[in-house]
This record gives C-alpha cells, sequence and structure tokens, in this order.
C-alpha cells in the first residue's frame, strides 16, 4: 500500500511518517514536489505520486497571521483539502485529513461531539471548517480527525515556548481562561496506528465505523495556566533549573491577540474511546512521557530526579 503523506516536516507529520510505515511505503514529498498553496498543480501531484490513501496533516497553522491573509489561509486549509478528495473520491482512495477544536466557538463547558454544530472565531477556524466541509462534498472515503492543543519535542509549539520562557524570565503571565486537552503528536499518532490495527489495516474501514469525523485529544481538560504549571513542576521534578518565579494565570482579554480564540475547547472522547476499547491517557500522564524523554542543552535525555 503506497500511503501519500503531507506534512512529513511538521510536529504531527513527522511523528506519522514513522509509525504509519507499518501500514505501507510511506511517500512524504516536500513543499516544492507538492505544494498545497497551488490547487491546480495537486491533481498533477497525486497523478504521478498514484497514492493508495492519502493522510493530510499539513495545515496553515499560524492563528494570528491568518487574519492577515485570509486568502492564503483558505487555499491551503480549504481548497486543497477540496481538491485532494474530489482526486481521491474519482479513484477510490480513501482520505484521513487532520482539523481542529477552531472549528467551534468555544462557548459553554460541554466537550463538544463530532456532531456538533461548528461556529469559528477566527480567519483560521474557518479555512479548517471550509476543508472539512470540501472533503466530506468530495463524497468519498474520509476520516477528519479533530484534535487540539498539539505539541511534540520538536517545531513551535506551547510546551517548548515555556522550557524556553522559565529559563528567561522570572514571571510568566498565561491565559487561564481558555480549557482544552493538551496533546502530543504521539499521541494522535500512536491512537490512529491502534485504530487502524483494530481495522485490519485498512482506512476505508476505519473511516467507516468512525462515521467519517473522529475527535482525538489526551483526555482531560486543562486551562493554558495549568499547562504551564504543570510543565515548570515537571521540569523541576527531573532537576532543570527554572529562573521563573511566578506564574500569574491572566483572562484571555489580558492577553491581546489579533484572532479570536474558543474558550471551551474540550473535545468529547466518547466515540474515539468505543472504537479504541479503552480511554486515551491523560493529559497529565502524557507530558510526563514527553518530558521524560526531554533534551537538556546538551542533548542529554532529563531523567525524574530522585525523589
Amino acid at each position: 500500500m503506497r500511503i501519500l503523506l503531507t506534512g512529513a516536516s511538521g510536529q504531527v507529520g513527522g511523528v506519522l511518517a514513522k509509525t504509519l510505515a507499518a501500514f505501507g511505503d510511506v511517500v512524504t514529498p516536500g513543499r516544492t514536489a507538492f505544494d498545497l498553496s497551488k490547487i491546480d498543480s495537486i491533481p498533477a501531484g497525486l497523478d504521478a505520486i498514484a497514492p493508495d490513501v492519502i493522510v493530510n496533516p499539513a495545515a496553515y497553522t499560524a492563528v494570528d497571521r491568518a487574519e492577515d491573509e485570509p486568502e492564503l489561509a483558505h487555499r491551503i486549509n480549504a481548497d486543497a483539502p477540496g481538491a485532494i478528495g474530489r482526486w481521491a473520491a474519482g479513484r477510490k482512495v480513501p482520505v484521513v485529513h487532520f482539523s481542529t477544536d477552531y472549528v467551534f466557538d468555544g462557548s459553554g463547558h460541554t466537550p463538544w461531539r463530532e456532531d456538533d454544530v461548528p461556529g469559528p472565531l477566527s480567519v483560521y477556524g474557518n479555512s479548517k471548517l471550509s476543508g472539512e466541509q470540501a472533503l466530506r462534498a468530495a463524497a468519498g472515503a474520509h476520516l477528519i480527525v479533530r484534535t487540539s492543543w498539539v505539541y511534540h519535542q520538536a517545531g513551535t509549539n506551547f510546551l517548548r515556548t515555556i522550557v524556553r520562557l522559565v529559563a528567561e524570565r522570572e514571571e510568566l503571565r498565561i491565559v487561564a481562561d481558555q480549557f482544552g486537552a493538551p496533546t502530543s503528536a504521539d499521541t494522535i499518532a500512536d491512537a490512529l496506528a491502534a485504530l487502524l490495527r483494530k481495522h485490519d489495516g485498512s482506512f476505508s474501514a476505519l473511516a467507516a465505523a468512525s462515521g467519517g469525523t473522529l475527535h482525538l485529544t489526551a483526555s482531560g481538560a486543562a486551562s493554558w495556566y495549568d499547562f504551564a504549571v504543570a510543565i515548570v513542576a515537571g521540569l523541576k521534578a527531573r532537576g532543570v533549573p527554572v529562573r521563573a518565579k511566578r506564574i500569574v494565570p491572566i483572562k484571555t482579554s489580558e492577553f491581546p491577540a489579533k484572532a479570536q480564540r474558543p474558550l471551551n475547547s474540550r473535545l468529547d472522547l466518547t466515540r474515539i474511546t468505543k472504537l479504541l476499547g479503552h480511554a486515551m491517557p491523560s493529559w497529565q500522564s502524557v507530558l510526563d512521557g514527553v518530558l521524560d524523554k526531554w533534551p537538556d542543552d546538551a542533548g542529554t535525555v532529563l531523567n525524574r530526579a530522585p525523589s
């Protein structure tokens, strides 16, 4: 089986490149070879690669910059999935496409279910929702995986930002009224692999069993403030020097940003729990596992300090 994987240089794509190798021959074209911003070239690119499965974690993810670049965000996040979906539907090629909690408006406190009505607040959220809709409209076999608050040992993400800031500053001010589930890229890849194994490696069977849309995050919920506190506690437990003496909780209104964020990014995990046959790991246990493998400045993996 030939698996086309986009965005292999990103957080989720980089982990999936290794994980999906157990299910087929993974092809990871670079951006110059397969540019999602050049919609007219996508069908020819897919013809040349001739995949049996398409996995698309690639996206325009600069949430604030998207407010100034709505056309580019829409091309990559909406038009490209539509073009991929139409090509794939005509050839009975299943597509796994990654989306986001930002398709919801963040109201209330109840976790969002897969069939809840979206209401994005930002250009980024709108572009990702349009991508979902375009893929569904193509009417081929597809699985849309919504996740949230993704981080990894590499790349640009909240965890790496906090690790840097606690070494530089004595005080951090972190938003405490947005809630979601911090989710590592490894958690996403591991869950997708487990689901595929339960369906004999068939992407089409998994898509059908999931109803076409699946929420995939770590379990539990935290604010960004909670996440930051847990990161700092984890670093200290592993003997990492931390300059920061205070982490101050603030409201979203005190942290001006160009794009509006949802306050409630909790995603309901009932469907994936049923498909897996067990609960997703807690965000706290996942963070512990990531920090246990975190390299220090010398490249040495951190070990938990003796208690």
